[in-house]
């Protein structure tokens, strides 16, 4: 069984069902690779565990095949390993006979999968829930899946569930903390920029995290997980991206490349893919939010305190940017193995790229902000990355990321990854910035900068910042 740090939280969440006098259904979401399974297999030590997992539904795989699999797992689990069945309704029986008693957790892992070719599957496993399963009071049953969009639609949103399911996880990357835990418990003892360096490429995946190895530096690590055609995360993509969308999935990719630059509005994305208007870039967009790949990020009228129709939407996996900016583009190279010797800092667009994953790291980590600049959840009133559009009355803007309160205050925060301490040039151009900004009457704005390896003692002097947050002191913070 692989490491296990953190996701407290949602372990305390699972832990409750037990408290109930009745059975529990719940619904486990995220992208792949973010550790539901793991999750699952944590909160169920001490019980009566069963798994089931799908396969993926490529070419050739039928609902005979889901169901073999199924069988041949549920018996293995069981002691028979001879079982066979062409219905969903007497595997179910089967197993609702041998978890009758005790605490029992099962999960239906890439669930999915697993009912993707069998139009009867999701209602013999309604009926099964309703006649048999929750028979037992102590019984817990888990849907995970990465196909979030077929969770939703299927499941979430389905009539034949309403009512049923008392749990809803969806799994984030680790906060910062538990990322060092993990690199700390694996026994990496490399430099804080070492760290955010790997987390520029893995973001807070634990499996990704895990593939790390403590006697090698950061450069090294990457090279071989990603620039070795034998590496890890060499094909990741393809497989994730596949496995998640199917034949679908170059529908996608031209999306995910358009955002790999940075973020875009709407019709800024219309026009790079030379899309007609129309609903459908909106529900590609959508099903890669869900999927976890992509963030959309609205700005608001600061006056107003309000939402705007107006929105970003950003590239917020770390690894998809990666891949797409540096592992895609030399694919040839990597596989005749004439890459593996690249120095990292010498590729096109690399300082830029760390710029972009490091503000993904930040913005997943936006509550730690919060604490160090003594900031009240209650009294947010918005908080995202921050544009203003140039019209003929105003400048164009825009703001690494933007706290608003209640209070009319404003915390505008220049995001900065940089291996050398960070010079004076930054004073003039955050000054630059906020002129820029439309602040209404009786407003007050501070100006912060987040950093990781020191500023220089020019820009301390000149106590321009409000507030210098050293975002590497927050790996060792715990949430």
């Amino acid at each position: 069984m692989s490491i296990f740090v953190g996701r407290k939280r949602e372990l305390e969440r699972l832990k409750v069902l037990f408290s109930k006098k009745f059975a529990s259904l719940a619904v486990i979401k995220g992208r792949r690779r973010i550790g539901k399974s793991r999750l699952v297999e944590e909160f169920a030590k001490g019980k009566k565990f069963f798994v089931f997992s799908g396969i993926p539904p490529t070419d050739g795989i039928s609902a005979q095949s889901q169901r073999d699999v199924f069988a041949r797992q549920l018996g293995n689990q069981i002691g028979l390993p001879s079982i066979q069945s062409q219905d969903w309704s007497d595997l179910f029986t089967l197993l609702a006979r041998y978890t009758n008693q005790e605490r029992v957790v099962v999960l239906f892992d890439e669930i999915s999968w697993m009912g993707s070719k069998d139009p009867t599957f999701l209602g013999k496993l309604k009926n099964a829930w309703d006649l048999e399963f929750q028979k037992n009071p102590k019984f817990v049953l888990v849907f995970c899946g990465s196909v979030s969009t077929w969770i939703e639609q299927n499941i979430i949103s389905s009539t034949a569930f309403f009512g049923r399911i008392s749990l809803y996880l969806t799994l984030k990357e680790l906060p910062l903390d538990e990322c060092n835990e993990l690199l700390d418990v694996q026994g990496f003892r490399g430099s804080t920029y070492e760290k955010f360096k790997i987390l520029s490429v893995t973001g807070g995946i634990p499996w990704y995290l895990q593939q790390i190895q403590s006697n090698l530096t950061a450069d090294d690590n990457i090279k071989n997980l990603c620039f070795n055609k034998d590496g890890i995360l060499f094909n990741e993509f393809n497989l994730i991206f596949h496995d998640i969308f199917e034949k679908r999935s170059e529908i996608y990719r031209p999306i995910v490349d358009v955002l790999a630059n940075g973020p875009r509005e709407y019709n800024q994305i219309i026009h790079e893919l030379k899309y007609s208007k129309s609903g459908t870039l909106s529900s590609y967009l959508e099903d890669l939010i869900q999927s976890g790949f992509v963030q959309r990020d609205y700005t608001w009228n600061l006056k107003a305190g309000k939402s705007s129709r107006l929105s970003h939407f950003r590239l917020s996996d770390n690894y998809l940017r990666f891949y797409l900016k540096f592992i895609w583009p030399n694919n040839v190279k990597i596989l005749q193995d004439s890459f593996k010797d690249v120095t990292l800092s010498s590729l096109p667009g690399w300082k830029t790229i760390l710029g972009l994953q490091f503000e993904n790291l930040v913005l997943n980590n936006r509550k730690k902000i919060w604490e160090n600049l003594q900031i009240r959840p209650e009294n947010i009133e918005s908080n995202n990355p921050f544009f203003q559009r140039k019209t003929e009355r105003t400048h164009g803007c825009q703001i690494d990321y933007l706290v608003q309160t209640q209070f009319n205050t404003l915390f505008a925060c220049e995001v900065k990854f940089s291996q050398t301490d960070i010079k004076s040039e930054i004073i003039q151009e955050m000054k630059d910035k906020l002129a820029r900004l439309m602040l209404p009457r009786g407003f007050s704005c501070f100006p912060v900068l987040i950093h990781v390896n020191g500023v220089n003692e020019h820009v301390v002097d000149q106590g321009y910042f409000t507030e210098l947050i050293d975002f590497s002191e927050f790996l060792d913070k715990k949430s």
